[in-house]
C-alpha cells in the first residue's frame, strides 16, 4: 500500500458507498466510487450527477453545522471520482484497497468479488462492508483469501467513528494491520472481532432494540419514555463506560444476583452467562477486587475513576443536562 497516498476504491455507489467515500475525501484522501450496475450513457450521467449531489449535500450540511468551512466542501468534493465498472477496469490495477458496498444479495456479491479479483493485483486489500455475511463465507469468493476482511461501518459512515473489522483464519495479519492503520488515519476507531454473526454492535443493538419493543408491547412504558430513558440514562452512561467496564464498576456479583432476580420475574433470557459466575468464584468482581474483565492491580484506581467522572461531566455539559446548583438555603 502506498503509505503517502493510498489508492482507495469503493465498489457500490449506494448509501453506504457514498458514506465511505465521503469519509475518505473529508479526511484528505482521494477515492474512486464505482457504480457496479450496467447503465446506458444517459442513465449513467444522471446517476453519477445524483451521487455527486448527494455527497455535496452532506458536505454542505457539515458546513452549516460548523464542522467544515465553506471552501472545504469544494476541496473535498474535488477528491471524488465516480466511475462505471467499465471505466474503473483501467484504474483498478493501481488500487491498494477496495471496499465492497453492494446490496446484501449473495449473487451480487459473488459477481462483484469475481470482477474485483480479476482487475486488482494480489497485494490489494479487499474489504466487504456487509452486515449480513461472515468473512469466512465471502473470502471464498475472492482470489487470494489472505487479503480479505469484513469492515462493517455504522451509518452515517462519514460521522460514526467505529468500524468493526472481522478476519478469518486465512486473513494475513499484515492485511489487518494495514487496514487498521488506514482507518485510524482517516479518524476512525477500528475494533477487531472474530467471524461471528452480528459482529459486536449489531449483536448488542438487536438485543436492546428488541427488549425496548417488548417493553412497549407489554405496556411497561410509552415509546417516548423508553427512548428518553435510553438517551439520558443508558446512552449517556455507556458513552463514557463500556458495558464490561461498567460491570467491573458495579461488581460482577451485583449483575449476577440482579440477573437471577430478573430471570425469575421476567424470563430466563436475563440469566447471566457462565463467565460472570466464574469471575465471582475466582474473586474477580471488578474494581473492588482489583480484577474483573479488566486488570486494575497496577492502576491508580482513584485517578482512573476521576478521569471517567470528568468524561461523564463533559458529556452532561454537552447534552445540556448538568444538574443546576441551587445556593438557596432550604428551610425544613
Amino acid at each position: 500500500m502506498n503509505a503517502a497516498q493510498p489508492q482507495v476504491s469503493v465498489v457500490g455507489a449506494g448509501r453506504m458507498g457514498e458514506g465511505i467515500a465521503l469519509a475518505f475525501i473529508h479526511a484528505g484522501l482521494p477515492v474512486t466510487l464505482i457504480d457496479i450496475k450496467d447503465r446506458s450513457e444517459e442513465e449513467r450521467h444522471g446517476y453519477f450527477e445524483r451521487v455527486r449531489n448527494n455527497i455535496r449535500s452532506e458536505l454542505q450540511m457539515l458546513v452549516r453545522l460548523g464542522v467544515l468551512e465553506g471552501d472545504q466542501a469544494d476541496i473535498a468534493i474535488a477528491r471524488l471520482t465516480v466511475q462505471s465498472r467499465s471505466q474503473a477496469a483501467a484504474t483498478m490495477p493501481q488500487c491498494d484497497l477496495v471496499f465492497e458496498a453492494v446490496p446484501e444479495v449473495i449473487a451480487v456479491k459473488q459477481e462483484t468479488f469475481a470482477w474485483v479479483s480479476e482487475h486488482v493485483p494480489a497485494s490489494t486489500i479487499i474489504a466487504s462492508t456487509t452486515s449480513t455475511f461472515l468473512v469466512t463465507e465471502l473470502s471464498e469468493m475472492v482470489s487470494t483469501p489472505a487479503r480479505f476482511v469484513n469492515a462493517h461501518w455504522l451509518n452515517p459512515a462519514y460521522l460514526m467513528p467505529l468500524v468493526e473489522v472481522s478476519r478469518s483464519e486465512a486473513t494475513c495479519p499484515q492485511v489487518v494491520e494495514r487496514l487498521l492503520q488506514l482507518l485510524k488515519r482517516i479518524g476512525k476507531v477500528p475494533v477487531v472481532c472474530n467471524p461471528v454473526a452480528g459482529y459486536i454492535v449489531p449483536r448488542i443493538q438487536a438485543l436492546v432494540m428488541n427488549e425496548a419493543a417488548r417493553m412497549v408491547e407489554e405496556g411497561v412504558a410509552s415509546a417516548e419514555d423508553i427512548d428518553t430513558a435510553v438517551r439520558v440514562g443508558f446512552g449517556l452512561r455507556f458513552s463514557v463506560l463500556g458495558l464490561l467496564e461498567f460491570i467491573d464498576w458495579g461488581g460482577g456479583d451485583i449483575l449476577y444476583y440482579a440477573s437471577r432476580y430478573l430471570s425469575g420475574a421476567l424470563s430466563p433470557r436475563f440469566e447471566s452467562p457462565q463467565v460472570i459466575a466464574d469471575n465471582m468464584q475466582n474473586g474477580r468482581n471488578g474494581l473492588r477486587d482489583g480484577q474483573g474483565f479488566y486488570d486494575y492491580r497496577d492502576m491508580d484506581v482513584e485517578a482512573y475513576k476521576q478521569q471517567r467522572l470528568g468524561d461523564f461531566v463533559r458529556k452532561l455539559q454537552l447534552s445540556g443536562l448538568t444538574p443546576a446548583f441551587d445556593g438557596a438555603l432550604k428551610q425544613a
